[in-house]
């Protein structure tokens, strides 16, 4: 399938007519205009990162420092943008990132999503803190490829399941994200006071979960499960815990009377975070699954050393986007480093900070086999649903294949460092 020429072809035929994109092509309107569209604390989840946004910036600012180079009188006609990951094809280079509580952007949450990506063969990656669960988005993409991401929560058993789940509904591989073993200090949800979870949002993979449903069960039985360090009870409160109530699966009465909805949450508060996980852990995981193990949220050499040693398929270059660690490392540096010492090694994955289809070029001349996509998909999802998404993804696709063609690149797998220079 071509992108680039038709896309452009397409929009400006359609602009004789006086019809402009639903969703911008320019980021900085898709933003815009996905803000307008958000209530405040949607936004503020979404686009907010830790502390002053120091590594937000810096994951923006290090795209500017790498330069393509391009030679001239090679242009082709046609570009094959297919990559080849752990052996496997993929028709484009593009990931959908897990983001959570997608439900926040619009009310087709990661459905929608699996419904772009499908369309499309861009792999998703479920989202442990999803708002449909995994078999239902599973059951949109049909054969279409996707994963699932691993939050490893205090229950091994839990653990099991969600992978066991991900194995069943024909995810290709299982990825630990290492680094949200605590929240991050997020001033702009802060401000608002606002966590989606304590509204039971971002829960479906747990609340679809028969291991999880019977902690709770446990805990609805156990009196030390109630907590001394309860809100303030008032009419703000008694709103919430209705909201909760209507929100969580089983029956507004049923979870409002037995106190079902709430539990959920404090259970999922409770056994969410992990902070003592170490590498050998990883054996574990090891020993739970069959599929492919990647490793999301490194940004040092050394980790890969030890995700090596520890028996993982690969590692995705990642910072969250800048929302856990302030003042961190940029991304593309660190995939710079990485991939200048372990590319004939291991596969790599690079995501954080990608905006722009020449951002994904600049990754994969780096070294990356592949580059996740995050903020940019939600924000077309809160403008336009599954539709929107989709808009996003096929203008990266445009713009990739409309690069590579100036470039004179006939294959995306044939760039490299010979392309890029960093000044």
């Amino acid at each position: 399938m071509r992108y680039g020429v038709p896309s452009q072809k397409q929009i400006f035929l359609k602009g004789m007519a006086g019809e402009k994109p639903l969703v911008p092509v320019h980021y900085k309107k898709l933003e815009e205009l996905a803000e307008s569209k958000l209530s405040a604390e949607a936004y503020a989840y979404i686009a907010g990162g830790a502390g002053a946004g120091d590594t937000m910036r810096a994951n923006r600012e290090a795209f500017g420092r790498y330069r393509l180079q391009a030679q001239m009188m090679r242009s082709v006609s046609e570009v094959d943008i297919g990559v080849t990951i752990l052996g496997k094809t993929y028709k484009t280079p593009l990931l959908a990132a897990p983001i959570g509580v997608l439900e926040l952007a619009h009310r087709e949450a990661d459905a929608g999503v699996a419904k772009a990506c499908s369309r499309l063969d861009i792999p998703m990656i479920f989202s442990n803190q999803a708002s449909v669960d995994m078999e239902t988005c599973a059951s949109r993409m049909k054969d279409q490829p996707r994963w699932f991401q691993l939050y490893w929560s205090k229950s091994d058993e839990l653990v099991h399941s969600f992978v066991k789940r991900a194995e069943k509904c024909g995810c290709e591989a299982i990825v630990v994200t290492l680094d949200t073993t605590s929240l991050g200090w997020r001033p702009m949800d802060l401000d608002l006071a606002y966590l989606p979870f304590l509204r039971a949002m971002g829960l479906a993979q747990y609340s679809s979960d028969p291991v999880f449903q019977s902690i709770v069960e446990q805990n609805l039985q156990d009196p030390s499960s109630e907590k001394p360090d309860s809100p303030a009870v008032n009419l703000t409160t008694l709103r919430n815990i209705i909201r909760l109530s209507h929100h969580y699966p089983g029956g507004f009465f049923k979870n409002l009377t037995s106190k079902r909805a709430l539990t959920a949450v404090r259970t999922f508060i409770d056994i969410y975070m992990r902070p003592e996980l170490r590498w050998n852990d990883l054996h574990r995981l090891r020993e739970m699954t069959r599929l492919p193990i990647w490793i999301k949220g490194v940004h040092v050499p050394d980790d890969v050393e030890k995700a090596l040693d520890s028996g993982v398929s690969g590692v995705i270059v990642s910072n969250h986007g800048g929302r856990q660690i302030d003042g961190g490392m940029a991304a593309l540096d660190a995939l710079d480093q990485i991939a200048e010492r372990y590319k004939k090694k291991i596969p790599i994955l690079f995501d954080s900070g990608i905006r722009t289809g020449a951002d994904v070029i600049k990754a994969l001349a780096l070294g990356a086999d592949g580059v996740l996509i995050g903020r940019p998909y939600v924000y077309g999802l809160s403008i336009a649903g599954a539709a929107g998404a989709e808009a996003v993804f096929r203008f990266l696709l445009a713009e990739i294949e409309l690069q590579l063609s100036l470039m004179g690149i006939f294959r995306i797998r044939d760039l490299s460092r010979e392309n890029i220079i960093r000044i």
